[in-house]
Protein backbone atom coordinates (compact mmCIF):
# COMPACT_ATOMS: atom_id res chain seq x y z
CA UNK A 1 0.00 0.00 0.00
CA UNK A 2 1.42 3.63 -0.83
CA UNK A 3 -0.36 6.58 0.05
CA UNK A 4 0.60 9.81 -1.79
CA UNK A 5 -0.30 13.47 -0.70
CA UNK A 6 0.71 16.08 -3.23
CA UNK A 7 2.45 20.57 -2.29
CA UNK A 8 2.89 23.06 -3.94
CA UNK A 9 0.24 24.52 -6.22
CA UNK A 10 -0.65 27.66 -6.24
CA UNK A 11 -1.20 30.59 -8.49
CA UNK A 12 1.47 31.87 -10.29
CA UNK A 13 1.95 34.45 -13.59
CA UNK A 14 2.71 33.22 -17.02
CA UNK A 15 6.22 32.45 -17.44
CA UNK A 16 6.80 31.56 -13.93
CA UNK A 17 7.96 28.35 -12.15
CA UNK A 18 6.37 26.06 -9.19
CA UNK A 19 7.62 23.23 -7.95
CA UNK A 20 5.38 19.70 -6.94
CA UNK A 21 6.02 17.68 -4.27
CA UNK A 22 4.66 13.86 -3.90
CA UNK A 23 5.49 12.48 -0.13
CA UNK A 24 4.97 8.80 -0.47
CA UNK A 25 4.32 6.41 2.62
CA UNK A 26 5.21 3.18 2.49
CA UNK A 27 8.74 1.10 2.66
CA UNK A 28 8.18 -0.26 -1.34
CA UNK A 29 8.42 3.60 -2.40
CA UNK A 30 11.78 3.01 -4.20
CA UNK A 31 10.40 0.25 -6.45
CA UNK A 32 7.70 1.78 -7.76
CA UNK A 33 7.50 4.07 -10.93
CA UNK A 34 5.83 7.78 -10.45
CA UNK A 35 4.02 9.69 -12.53
CA UNK A 36 2.32 13.22 -12.92
CA UNK A 37 -0.86 13.70 -14.46
CA UNK A 38 -3.34 16.40 -14.78
CA UNK A 39 -6.87 17.55 -15.29
CA UNK A 40 -8.35 20.25 -16.44
CA UNK A 41 -12.07 21.13 -15.80
CA UNK A 42 -14.08 19.30 -18.25
CA UNK A 43 -10.98 17.28 -19.91
CA UNK A 44 -10.11 13.95 -18.94
CA UNK A 45 -7.01 13.26 -16.83
CA UNK A 46 -3.88 13.49 -18.94
CA UNK A 47 -0.30 12.17 -18.69
CA UNK A 48 2.26 14.89 -17.89
CA UNK A 49 5.66 12.67 -16.90
CA UNK A 50 6.65 9.39 -15.91
CA UNK A 51 9.93 8.35 -13.51
CA UNK A 52 11.59 5.28 -12.92
CA UNK A 53 12.14 3.49 -9.86
CA UNK A 54 15.97 4.10 -10.05
CA UNK A 55 15.27 7.84 -11.63
CA UNK A 56 17.49 7.26 -14.65
CA UNK A 57 14.53 6.96 -17.17
CA UNK A 58 12.34 9.94 -17.54
CA UNK A 59 9.13 10.82 -20.21
CA UNK A 60 7.43 13.66 -20.86
CA UNK A 61 4.29 14.50 -22.53
CA UNK A 62 5.28 16.73 -25.86
CA UNK A 63 3.41 19.72 -24.54
CA UNK A 64 5.56 19.78 -21.20
CA UNK A 65 9.00 18.67 -22.94
CA UNK A 66 11.74 21.15 -22.50
CA UNK A 67 9.78 22.97 -19.83
CA UNK A 68 8.59 20.61 -16.99
CA UNK A 69 11.38 17.89 -15.30
CA UNK A 70 10.42 15.05 -12.84
CA UNK A 71 12.78 13.88 -10.63
CA UNK A 72 12.72 11.28 -7.53
CA UNK A 73 14.19 11.49 -4.06
CA UNK A 74 14.41 7.71 -2.83
CA UNK A 75 15.94 8.58 0.65
CA UNK A 76 13.14 10.82 0.99
CA UNK A 77 9.84 9.07 -0.40
CA UNK A 78 9.38 12.10 -2.44
CA UNK A 79 9.11 12.72 -6.09
CA UNK A 80 8.93 15.89 -7.72
CA UNK A 81 7.97 18.02 -10.60
CA UNK A 82 9.72 21.45 -11.12
CA UNK A 83 7.21 23.42 -13.56
CA UNK A 84 9.00 26.39 -15.38
CA UNK A 85 7.80 28.76 -18.30
CA UNK A 86 4.45 27.75 -17.47
CA UNK A 87 1.30 29.21 -19.65
CA UNK A 88 -2.00 29.29 -18.87
CA UNK A 89 -3.32 25.97 -20.81
CA UNK A 90 -0.89 24.31 -17.75
CA UNK A 91 -3.57 25.17 -15.66
CA UNK A 92 -5.29 21.85 -13.91
CA UNK A 93 -4.76 19.97 -10.94
CA UNK A 94 -2.17 17.86 -10.85
CA UNK A 95 -2.06 14.43 -9.40
CA UNK A 96 1.18 12.19 -8.54
CA UNK A 97 0.42 8.37 -9.43
CA UNK A 98 2.13 5.52 -8.22
CA UNK A 99 3.07 1.92 -10.27
CA UNK A 100 3.88 -1.00 -9.63
CA UNK A 101 6.51 -1.64 -11.96
CA UNK A 102 9.98 -1.04 -13.75
CA UNK A 103 9.00 0.65 -17.14
CA UNK A 104 7.75 3.76 -17.44
CA UNK A 105 4.19 3.90 -18.38
CA UNK A 106 1.52 6.87 -19.39
CA UNK A 107 -1.92 5.29 -19.09
CA UNK A 108 -3.75 6.32 -16.13
CA UNK A 109 -5.32 3.40 -15.77
CA UNK A 110 -1.47 1.52 -15.61
CA UNK A 111 -0.93 3.25 -11.90
CA UNK A 112 -2.11 1.77 -9.02
CA UNK A 113 -2.36 4.34 -5.76
CA UNK A 114 -3.19 8.17 -6.77
CA UNK A 115 -2.52 11.21 -4.68
CA UNK A 116 -5.49 13.87 -3.94
CA UNK A 117 -4.02 16.44 -6.13
CA UNK A 118 -3.22 19.54 -6.17
CA UNK A 119 -4.21 22.84 -7.87
CA UNK A 120 -2.31 24.65 -10.58
CA UNK A 121 -3.65 27.73 -11.72
CA UNK A 122 -1.03 30.29 -14.65
CA UNK A 123 -2.63 33.88 -15.22
CA UNK A 124 -1.88 35.48 -18.13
Amino acid sequence: QVQLVESGGGLVQAGGSLRLSCAASGRTFSSYAMGWFRQAPGKERDFVAAISWSGRSTYYADSVKGRFTISRDNAKNTVYLQMNSLKPEDTAVYYCAADNTIVVRTATEEYDYWGQGTQVTVSS
